[in-house]
């Protein structure tokens, strides 16, 4: 008995260490407070605030809960000891590896404590040069990638898709919405190269392929990031994407310049201009973003154009001829079930990189 009470005291104190530092008492006081808040029916006097708050409360308390329930588990077992007999040890043997299992698991929320890892994401693909090849590995990225949200329950929402003139796609965008969006997906942020026997190519020689995948933090407003307006240049132009003859016959797409940086971003989606307008904002406040964490700089002022991580060195390749691997370049990790990575098998990296 003595054994599992020196384990559960070993439990509390990591799980207090936890809980410091996922901040959660400052977390419990936010969920008082957002359930005091949407429980004033004048909160629905604007929907589209209530829908947020709403939607806060409950991504917020299915954080906390967990570890709530966790720590009124330790205490009851504490009880349970204190009544002590033999008789119920195997009992509390049993309950003590069961809240050690879920601790283990818990515990992984701590890779995500960034300040932006909370955050929905942006997923945004880019085929490399290299023509319908190109194209072609830019939409089995694409494939992969929604089978991994299909699998782990985030959700994915189209921003922006343009097709390949023959094969695959030039690009796509979607916002991925669920637990620790950003935080998980962070890993993929940079180029993949692909190694295979080129469909495309006559004489079936071995074809290496690129693509840019960009993984960008979902920022709804200028709070976290505020970016003066003369830096911006905005153009508005005829859109080139499906939706109607409405839609091609109107200034609807817009194209948003951040002059001292140079990043660029177009959007022509969306049925209005002020839709596109807004979706392109988000997404050059995440690139923004994304660019002051890769160069450690203390504000977007201290941005340097052109020193980010774009067409550089790759992050993973995927070799499929002549033998079978996946590498992550970062932490080492790799696989020779290159089949099921590009079924969305993704996770084992991920880990690697957030354990990293």
């Amino acid at each position: 008995m003595e054994d599992l009470k020196k384990q559960l005291r070993s439990l509390s104190v990591a799980l207090a260490e936890s809980w410091a530092k996922l901040q959660l008492p400052e977390k419990l006081a936010e969920l008082q407070s957002l359930e005091a808040e949407i429980a004033l029916p004048e909160l629905w006097q604007n929907p589209d605030n209530a829908k947020a708050k709403n939607e806060a409360f409950a991504r917020l308390r299915e954080e906390v809960e967990p570890w709530q329930l966790l720590r009124t588990q330790i205490d009851d077992l504490e009880g349970l000891i204190d009544l002590g007999g033999e008789d119920l040890k195997d009992e509390i043997s049993a309950q003590l590896s069961a809240m050690q299992n879920s601790y283990a698991e818990l515990k992984k929320s701590l890779r995500f404590t960034g300040k932006f890892d909370a955050s929905d994401a942006i997923l945004r693909i880019t085929a490399g040069v290299g023509g319908t090849e190109a194209m072609d590995w830019a939409s089995m990225l694409e494939r992969m990638y929604l089978r991994f949200f299909e699998r782990n329950g985030f959700k994915a929402a189209l921003v922006e898709r343009v097709p390949g003139e023959e094969a695959g796609i030039k690009t796509a965008v979607y916002e991925i919405s669920g637990r620790n969006a950003y935080g998980t997906l962070k890993s993929e942020h940079g180029v993949h190269r692909l190694v295979r026997l080129s469909p495309f190519n006559a004489d079936n020689l071995r074809q290496t392929s690129f693509s840019l995948v960009e993984i960008l933090p979902v920022l709804k407003s200028d709070s976290n990031i505020k970016i003066d307006e003369k830096d911006l240049r905005i153009d508005v132009y005829h859109s080139g994407g499906h939706g109607g003859q409405s839609v091609n016959t109107t200034n609807s797409a817009v194209r948003i310049t951040h002059l001292p940086t140079g990043t660029v971003v177009a959007i022509q989606n969306e049925r209005s201009q002020l839709q596109n307008k807004e979706k392109a904002m988000e997404i050059l406040r995440g690139k923004l973003v994304q660019m002051q964490l890769e160069q450690r700089a203390e504000s977007i002022d201290k941005l340097r154009a052109g020193e980010s991580a774009k067409w550089g060195q790759q992050i993973r390749n995927y070799v499929l001829q002549p033998y079978k691997l996946v590498k992550d370049t970062r932490t080492g990790f790799e696989t020779s079930d290159a089949a099921s990575v590009l079924d969305g098998n993704l996770m084992p990296f991920i880990d690697a990189f957030l354990e990293q």
